[in-house]
């Protein structure tokens, strides 16, 4: 390793300056992307990622009964918290329920009601021309090349344990405030 190319700060572990900047040029990028989706998504489609996303987990045939609260927080890898908001506007909107499961009416199933399936339904011609449009210059084979990416990515990224690494002051201040 080149001396030359390490990034050392006071008291801190040394880092490869190419291997870093990538890495943060790499992340930087998907932060951009998503807030880039969920400002197009609002803007030609009316409604956000979060709002799409739900209602296309929920018009798969293999969920036509609905899915427990728990399974679409996971399917979607959202926080409880916001999907909970969000299904509060989907009910008052009139395109999903939230019911008791006839085996175990302890859990509650989200269901796609007939609104809600209009609405889905309604919204394809858009979501198809937004897709097309966004991956405009894509070959097939480099979709299928992203996806397989954006799967291993989210993989790495759910395995991600940063536990037994000491954090700094400066990084727990960070941390408390919300930075």
């Amino acid at each position: 390793m080149d001396q030359r190319n390490l990034v050392t700060f006071p008291s801190e572990p040394t880092y490869e300056q190419s291997v870093s900047a990538i890495h943060n040029r790499l992340f930087f990028r998907l932060f951009q992307t998503g807030n880039t989706l969920d400002r197009q998504a609002t803007k030609e489609l009316g409604i956000s990622p979060v709002h799409w996303a739900v209602l296309g987990a929920l018009s798969r045939p293999q969920v036509i009964t609905g899915m427990s609260f728990s399974d679409l927080v996971e399917y979607l890898f959202v926080s409880r918290q916001s999907l909970d908001g969000l299904l509060k506007r989907l009910e008052r909107d009139g395109h999903v329920l939230r019911v008791a499961d006839t085996t175990d009416r302890r859990v509650k199933k989200v269901v796609l009601t007939p609104e809600g399936k209009k609405a889905w339904n309604e919204l394809q011609p858009k979501i198809y021309e937004f897709y097309t449009q966004a991956l405009d210059g894509f070959r097939f084979d480099d979709k299928v090349t992203l996806v397989h990416f954006l799967n291993r990515l989210n993989e790495g990224m759910r395995d991600v344990s940063l536990g037994a690494i000491d954090q700094t002051p400066a990084v727990n201040e960070m941390a408390k405030s919300g930075v």
